[in-house]
């Protein structure tokens, strides 16, 4: 099968365990918890038993020790099926444990990293009302004082940071101006639980519905100097690198869901019959279920190559721009004509198509919106210098 060419035998294996897995015990929930907006707990512990929660981390971590293809297919499976699930895991992995397996001390990394490989979650702080695409204009503030920094302001769209398994969140905050009037960024840990730290889940959410997405709140939240992640000032940098590598995890949830948008509406289209023949013998309908199939094919070897690039530590900043603009792109695509070919039926929920139609918008504006990444390639191709 095409989805498997440059793959080795264990990667093959994996494919086939994640999909099992994500038929099996995703599926038939997964109608439910989007209707409630309800975040599973269940399936949660089962994918930390699976061990999707630490896949690129280490087996000192207590990670399964993958390397990024093989992440990325465990995503891309789970999102074949569920954004939400898909959403919980790619967060965790790629901005979660991310920071702190990259940029942690190893008194970091051993206090935190077990527990959240086998079944705990983290959150990413980034995101501010005036502050998502723009990370420069972050307004969160942290004050040195004595042997702590004190925290103050807002974040908001936040994945994973507010359930019940949840330890902490990696906080960007405005530690002073640089030089060059800049303001200076530094990331720190910070606790659930911490006096000062409040959470507000978001509900009404169009997509993801069973992804937990919070609110996070600081007022006058002291964490200890030893909560630092990594240098004073590196925190601008830290998300640069985060974001490059989470944006792979985003590509993989838009080409998981091609592929299952593509294989519910290729399956559709050869059982539905008009005018005494199966619509997919119908150009109109062929032309469309190809559009995507060349789509899956291009987004599947290039985000593949990307990945194998990220293992062997070369930058791919302009690459995994490419990679996210291209595979959110082709989801709006093979959702679009997923309800398309469906017709009436598309728009009903009890049909997938509706779903996943939904769900794909988020990864067109999360992460860095396509815009945001027109704006990378660019200038990494030199047409701006900023």
């Amino acid at each position: 099968m095409s989805l498997n060419r440059n793959l080795t035998e264990e990667q093959i294996l994996l494919r086939n365990t994640v999909r099992k897995f994500a038929e099996e015990l995703i599926k038939p929930k997964a109608k439910e918890l989007d209707e409630k907006e309800e975040f599973s707990y269940e399936i949660t512990a089962e994918m930390a038993k699976m061990g999707f929660l630490g896949c690129f981390l280490p087996e000192e971590y207590g990670g399964s020790g993958l390397d990024y293809v093989s992440y990325i297919i465990v995503v891309e499976e789970i999102a074949r099926i569920d954004g939400s699930q898909a959403a919980t895991i790619a967060a965790h992995n790629s901005l979660g444990v991310g920071p702190l397996y990259y940029f942690g001390s190893e008194k970091q990394k051993k206090k935190y990293l077990p527990k959240l490989a086998d079944g705990h979650l983290w959150g990413f702080g980034l995101t501010e009302p005036e502050a998502g695409s723009d990370a420069g204009n972050t307004q969160t503030t942290a004050v040195e004082d004595g042997d702590h920094w004190v925290i103050n302001g807002s974040k908001i769209f936040i994945t994973n940071a507010g359930t019940d398994i949840t330890l902490g969140s990696t906080v960007l905050a405005v530690t002073g101006v640089k030089s060059n009037g800049k303001k200076e960024l530094t990331c720190f840990i910070v606790e659930n639980g911490t006096p000062g730290f409040t959470i507000k889940t978001m509900k009404h959410k169009m997509m993801w519905r069973a992804s937990n997405t919070c609110e996070l709140y600081f007022e006058d939240v002291r964490v200890p100097k030893e909560n630092m992640l990594g240098k004073r000032g590196d925190g601008f940098h830290q998300m640069l690198a985060t974001l490059d590598n989470g944006r792979l995890s985003i590509a993989a949830m838009g080409l998981g869901l091609a592929q299952g948008a593509f294989d519910y509406a290729l399956n559709y289209a050869k059982q539905r019959k008009t005018f005494g023949k199966p619509i997919s013998t119908h150009q109109a309908i062929s032309f469309k279920l190809a559009d995507i199939e060349m789509g899956l094919e291009i987004a599947r070897t290039y985000l593949y190559d990307v990945c194998r690039m990220l293992d062997k530590n070369e930058k791919i900043t302009k690459e995994s721009a490419i990679a996210k603009l291209y595979c959110s792109e082709l989801a709006h695509m093979a959702a679009n004509h997923c309800v398309q070919i469906l017709g009436g039926y598309g728009l009903m929920k009890e049909y997938d198509a509706e779903k996943y139609y939904r769900d794909q918008k988020l990864l067109e504006i999360g992460e860095g919106t396509s815009e945001i990444q027109r704006l990378v390639i660019a200038r990494e191709i030199g047409c701006y210098n900023i």
